[in-house]
């Protein structure tokens, strides 16, 4: 059971000089609210003193609870870490840097409150280098928005608000806290987003740059996969199981009519051994849909997951379950 109105967890690697103005200016935007709150700032392994920082700051600070991870693991587990020892009914992420403003975060619940499950921060007038960081955004914000279905000015803002139950369905893995939102689109969210303010790095050096590209790509098809296929893994690769057996089958009749029509050798044909590649990939591809099959029911019946989601029920015109 959530036993308080507000979660904000902050992720941190290797912020010691942030911490403290950002505690400060948490706590000055939660009490504006009204709200009864916890901040949950999750050290993620770092080695310039963050880790003593955040045990000091806990000894004057009753709404901070800090969680040590033992070493480096990245962002998405850091979130995640936070995200399970929650209380709150709506939780708030931001990053521990100062480029995100506390003081958004009034305007991010009263945006949740209008019936939406996730808030996610646009930052409109981003305060970054506009090579290395501006232009690769746009192009990934693009590219991510046309393959997920979910429009986005700007997947890679931290500040986000959502219902504790959403998160609570869903399971973060690799690197797939910048794709939260396709995943709440997966399970049903109803998602929006509004410009909120950004300042330019005060302390320390960006975490970010051009090298995880190749990581977003990846995790991106994994999402479109998720997406489309997660409960019918058959569809895909019994597809183009089938496609390619087919083309297997009829270079099979066009070899057989050559040799037993026209009497022709085929033995030193390169399209025989294309035939015979394409019948065993094939086979290979339905193979892996129905493990894919098999894997899914596993994943659901396992953790008693269903298939859908429910928002509302109503009975005689009357909300009974929501």
């Amino acid at each position: 059971m959530k036993t308080l109105d507000l979660s904000i967890v902050v992720p941190i690697y290797n912020e010691a000089e942030s911490i403290p103005y950002l505690l400060d200016a948490i706590s000055n935007s939660a009490e504006q609210t009204g709200l009864t709150y916890e901040i949950i700032c999750v050290d993620d392994g770092s080695i310039d003193g963050s880790t003593d920082v955040l045990k000091k700051e806990t000894q004057t600070r009753s709404s901070l609870k800090a969680i040590i991870l033992r070493r480096n693991y990245g962002q998405t587990p850091a979130m995640a870490a936070g995200f399970t020892e929650s209380q709150g009914k709506i939780i708030i992420t931001l990053d521990g840097d100062l480029q995100n403003d506390p003081a958004d975060i009034p305007l991010l619940l009263e945006k949740l409150e209008q019936g939406y499950d996730l808030v996610s921060g646009w930052r409109k007038n981003r305060q970054d280098d506009a090579i290395t960081r501006l232009l690769p955004s746009k192009i990934a914000n693009w590219l991510i928005g046309k393959i997920t279905g979910v429009k986005l000015h700007d997947y890679g803002c931290s500040l986000k608000a959502y219902r504790a139950e959403l998160i609570d369905d869903m399971n973060l893995y690799g690197e797939l806290h910048r794709f939260l939102p396709a995943l709440a689109y997966i399970e049903g969210a109803k998602i929006t987003e509004i410009p909120v303010n950004h300042h330019a790095r005060r302390f320390g050096q960006s975490k970010y740059g051009l090298g995880r590209t190749f990581r977003v790509i990846m995790d991106l098809l994994t999402i479109f996969f998720m997406k489309k296929f997660l409960t019918r893994p058959m569809h895909v690769f019994g597809f183009f199981g089938l496609i390619v057996t087919m083309l297997g089958f009829l270079m099979g009749i066009y070899l057989t009519f050559l040799k037993l029509g026209l009497g022709q050798s085929i033995g030193d044909r390169p399209l025989l051994i294309l035939c015979a590649l394409l019948i065993l990939t094939g086979v290979q591809l339905f193979s892996f849909g129905l493990l894919g099959e098999l894997l899914m029911r596993t994943y659901h019946e396992s953790q008693k997951r269903p298939i859908y989601r429910i928002r509302d029920i109503f009975q005689d015109q009357t909300l009974i379950r929501h």
